[in-house]
């Protein structure tokens, strides 16, 4: 095996970035751990240092990196993982967090698992000349709300260390813990939470959650979204920095509070240090005592409160997604009979699937006019909206003949209220319309640029509309005649912070008034006031949801339609019908 001990050189950000110490405290010391320092009787672990720079996705980027192999490694047995931000910061032995010594001590004592570091330098695309500046991605890579960095070392940074050193890790997520400091610190936050399913132990250090690129929302994401299988760790100074973007030591107490809330298990140290490395620089021993501790006895999804969640109002404790067919270009329309059972269109494919109450799927029409929405009607056919021959049509679901019932307009997706008036989205025009229950004349109801999902509430006197390139569902009342007034954006949606557009597509509505909706973030759960309470995330590294509907058994099963799979849930929730008669829901708390 060639260990590479040196590396290329490289535009890089030195670690001292996270560990500034303006403005600190003159009195700010703790004493030296002794578990940071090499100890004569202890294996004592390799560190390689090698750089990267053939990113796709951070292209243009260069970057060191550095990697801790301990001494009790054995290739035939796989070894956890905890990756640092800002890896200069953490892999030397002689200053900053000491990674190898606090490793080489805390493994020897069998206090954590034989456990290698990938220690990480930010990004620096190259200046074209010694007369400009380099563009340093740092806050962009960390910073940053979306998925990028997680893929970024899952697909990227992860593979290459593995295959360069002939290393043989664990894919179980309890087996992989991530650390930062600073930017780091949120950066390594934002990892595991979005993808729980490799990164599950997390601490962080004077972490930016603030707004920088969007980080003070994750103290509301906390709370609205599902409960995460993490354990978290959080460290922070009541002198630490407020500016521009906010106040860290605040911004950390309300994350702290928000863990809490939603039933986490977190641990926290705060003291009255400035931004500034010292203080977890002290603790970092303990901490990772605490992260790892019970390893491999008991799981970190095991710690879970789920008791104060809203999700314990609608979900079923432990019930998770299951995938009732996969595949597919792109599951949409999704409907379900009284009797459970399920019809879904391939949009793209042109196709019209059923599954069974007993869970067998069957390819029932190949050619849709590429419908896409779905609905039920009272007359018992099955409508869709067929986007691709500019239609609307109809299968009588006994012998699955067609019938075209309105032509002339595309058409994404539709609802058919108790009387028969249907309802449709055509976001190419910018309009709803509806066609006359009776006549089936068209006319435009109403006009929305990016109009998309569409639903009835309970009672059925409100429309709902999905814009699907803004944050807002909107509200329109059902006039005597069909027609739609007083159009508001009622449902203010929780949407991604780097990239606005909420994606908001498919929508439904429980018998008790609650409004069911996709989005980029995952299935929202909205009261009748219009605010967003709970956000189900669909399983890590699935495409976004586009559709939802209820069925099974008391229609108390979720379904959800997300491009190449339809994935079902039980839930506490009972879904409403609109073709049926409609229900009054009971007045909701203001």
């Amino acid at each position: 095996m060639n260990w590479i001990r040196s590396a290329i050189p490289v535009y890089v950000l030195t670690s001292t970035i996270i560990f500034a110490q303006q403005n600190s405290p003159a009195d700010e010391s703790y004493p030296e751990h002794p578990d940071s320092l090499q100890k004569e009787h202890v294996p004592q672990g390799r560190v390689l240092q090698s750089s990267f720079a053939n990113s796709k996705i951070f292209p243009g980027t260069s970057r060191d990196y550095w990697v801790y192999i301990p001494d009790q490694y054995d290739s035939s047995s796989p070894a956890a993982l905890m990756v640092f931000q800002d890896g200069g910061g953490y892999a030397r032995r002689n200053r900053g967090f000491r990674v190898p010594n606090v490793f080489d001590n805390l493994i020897h004592a069998g206090e954590m698992p034989v456990t290698v570091a990938l220690c990480i330098n930010p990004g620096v695309v190259k200046p074209s000349t010694d007369s400009v500046q380099a563009r340093l991605n740092r806050s962009f890579e960390y910073d940053s709300m979306d998925d990028r960095y997680a893929r970024f070392l899952i697909e990227e940074m992860i593979p290459l260390v593995v295959q360069k050193y002939d290393l043989k890790l664990s894919d179980d997520p309890d087996d992989r813990g991530i650390c930062g400091s600073s930017s780091g610190g949120i950066c390594a936050f934002n990892v595991a939470w979005h993808r729980p399913d490799t990164f599950r132990r997390v601490f962080t250090t004077i972490g930016t959650y603030v707004g920088l690129r969007g980080g003070e929302s994750y103290s509301t994401l906390v709370r609205k979204t599902e409960p995460k299988p993490l354990r978290i760790f959080l460290q922070d100074g009541s002198n630490d920095l407020n500016t521009y973007g906010g106040d860290w030591w605040l911004a950390n107490q309300a994350m702290l509070r928000s863990l809490q809330w939603a039933g986490y298990e977190v641990h926290h140290e705060f003291g009255e240090g400035p931004h500034s490395g010292k203080h977890g620089i002290a603790i970092f021993p303990d901490v990772m005592r605490w992260l790892w501790k019970d390893h491999g006895k008991v799981r970190v999804s095991t710690h879970l409160d789920r008791s104060k969640s809203e999700a314990t109002t609608f979900l079923v404790d432990g019930e998770d997604w299951e995938v009732v067919s996969h595949g597919h270009q792109w599951a949409e329309g999704l409907a379900v009979t009284d009797d459970g059972t399920l019809y879904f269109t391939d949009v793209h494919a042109s196709e019209l699937y059923k599954v069974s109450p007993g869970g067998d799927v069957s390819l029932v029409v190949t050619d849709t006019g590429r419908a896409n929405g779905l609905a039920l009607g009272i007359d018992g056919k099955l409508y869709g909206a067929s986007g691709g021959a500019q239609q609307i049509r109809a299968w009588d679901l006994e012998t699955m003949e067609m019938e075209v019932v309105s032509a002339g307009t595309f058409a994404n997706d539709i609802v058919v209220r108790h009387d028969g008036t249907i309802y449709y989205t055509d976001p190419r025009e910018g309009k709803i319309w509806v066609l006359d229950k009776q006549t089936r004349q068209r006319r435009a109801a109403a006009s929305l640029p990016s109009c998309n999902g569409i639903g009835l509430n309970v009672d059925q006197t409100q429309l709902f509309v999905a814009d699907f390139s803004g944050r807002f569902i909107y509200s329109y009342i059902i006039a005597g005649d069909g027609s739609l007034t007083h159009g508001q954006p009622y449902f203010h949606m929780e949407v991604p912070t780097n990239d606005p557009p909420g994606r908001l597509d498919g929508l439904c509505s429980t018998a008790d008034g609650w409004l069911v909706a996709t989005s980029q973030l995952g299935v929202q759960i909205c009261d009748q006031l219009g605010r967003s309470h709970l956000i189900m995330p669909i399983p890590p590294g699935s495409q976004r949801p586009c559709y939802v509907t209820f069925g099974g058994t008391n229609n108390q099963t979720l379904y959800v339609a997300n491009v190449d799979k339809v994935l079902k849930r039980k839930t506490q929730m009972v879904g409403a019908k609109p073709w049926q008669k409609p229900v009054k829901s009971p007045r909701p708390p203001l």
